[in-house]
């Protein structure tokens, strides 16, 4: 194993001798899409040329074993069991899984956060259409996270099926108590499905400690695992109840002449064919991030973020737009009479990747402003890429 961390300490250097991307550009988009370390590289693309040398399935016969090691790394990353995994094309597509799953009854509750994510929302509203279901919003506390006082309160009405919310929004700082509405929603006999799209790679999670009973999130962003790939973890005390929305061979037996059994581990989620070099990648990143320390990772992560805000904070009509109790690597900011696409595209001439945010993704979040600039930090940033930041801004 290679030794990245003494104690909360990234080895920054090797970090980024690890990170061919490192000396092209200042990459703060990292909740955007992450770069990749060379070990993910070469295990995507040196199955790739297997499959050009010898075959598809062939090459899939012969990587059997880092194919299956997948669900191996993934659940140890997040306190799980191997069963409880599956590997999914993208986070999007694994959330829909488990949600499209569940069976609602009309008068059900769907119960979430006014951060929600927007296509999570799209999803609520059809089954509301189509199931009876209602979809309640759970309203902020005074600095801007979930309410757990109003959350209580709606679960103690009744009546609910479902809390889902996101551990990270995709278009502010903060970070949702995750942990804090588990122990509610056991309480209340409650299923909690969790959209980790922004905090597996970045923050400790534990699916025990959270108490979640789904949970979906991608390789892409702070996994820093391939475009293509996720993953969803199914609590194993509730997989029997959740049918999905679609079979195929893998998810299911055929029992002639019209019959069929759906397998009893997570992978019933899975379909057969699979990105299979992005699921030994996707496996290998996340072995990756376990040898470098996700404590480590969260520290580094969360004193870089906290180094951005407090020098935005310092600079010439920026507003850091952030919320909450604990922040996150996600920083948001405006510059008073700049257009957030034009300071995007000032950063990029300056070889500094930042994104911004959209209307589009903001869910039920109305306090949010139409557009925003968003930079994402990682442990493989250094202080002198925030300042080259901060050099692109407009003064």
């Amino acid at each position: 194993m290679k030794i990245f961390y003494e104690g909360l300490h990234v080895d920054i250097g090797r970090a980024r001798m690890d990170t061919p991307g490192c000396k092209n550009v200042a990459h703060l988009n990292n909740a955007g899409a992450a770069l990749p370390p060379r070990p993910v590289i070469e295990a995507l693309t040196e199955h790739l040329a297997l499959e050009a040398a010898i075959g598809g399935y062939e090459a899939a016969e012969q990587n059997a074993a880092a194919t299956e090691g997948f669900y191996t790394a993934v659940a140890q990353l997040i306190g799980a069991n191997p069963d409880e995994i599956a590997y999914v094309e993208n986070a999007t597509r694994a959330w829909d899984m488990m949600f499209y799953a569940i069976p609602f009854a009309p008068g059900d509750r769907i119960l979430t956060t006014t951060s929600e994510y927007s296509s999570n929302a799209i999803a609520y509203r059809q089954v509301a259409a189509s199931k009876g279901v209602r979809v309640d919003v759970i309203p902020d506390d005074a600095e801007g996270t979930l309410s757990l006082d109003a959350l209580d309160a709606e679960l103690s009405r009744g009546d609910v099926r479902l809390v889902s919310l996101n551990h990270i929004p995709t278009h502010n700082g903060l970070v949702n108590p995750a942990a804090a509405v588990g122990r509610l929603c056991r309480e209340h006999g409650v299923l909690y499905l969790l959209d980790a799209c922004q905090s597996v790679g970045q923050l400790t999670v534990d699916v025990d400690e959270i108490g979640c009973d789904m949970l979906s999130a991608t390789g892409r962003k702070y996994l820093r695992g391939p475009r293509g790939t996720g993953f969803l973890f199914v609590r194993r005390g509730i997989l029997l109840m959740l049918e999905p929305p679609f079979l195929d061979l893998h998810s299911a037996t055929w029992k002639a002449p019209d019959g069929y059994e759906i397998r009893e581990d997570a992978r019933r989620f899975e379909t057969w064919e699979r990105y299979v070099a992005g699921q030994i990648a996707l496996g290998v990143a996340a072995r990756y991030a376990s040898e470098v320390g996700i404590e480590a990772i969260q520290d580094r992560v969360t004193s870089l973020a906290g180094l951005l805000r407090e020098r935005l904070a310092a600079h010439p009509r920026t507003s850091v737009l952030d919320k909450g109790k604990r922040p996150s690597g996600i920083v948001t900011f405006t510059v008073d009479g700049h257009d957030p696409a034009a300071i995007k595209k000032a950063a990029r001439e300056r070889g500094v990747n930042v994104n911004t945010t959209s209307p589009r993704s903001q869910g039920y979040d109305t306090s949010a402003l139409p557009s925003a600039v968003r930079a994402s930090v990682h442990y493989y940033n250094t202080e002198e890429e925030i300042d080259l930041l901060l050099t692109a801004l407009p003064r």
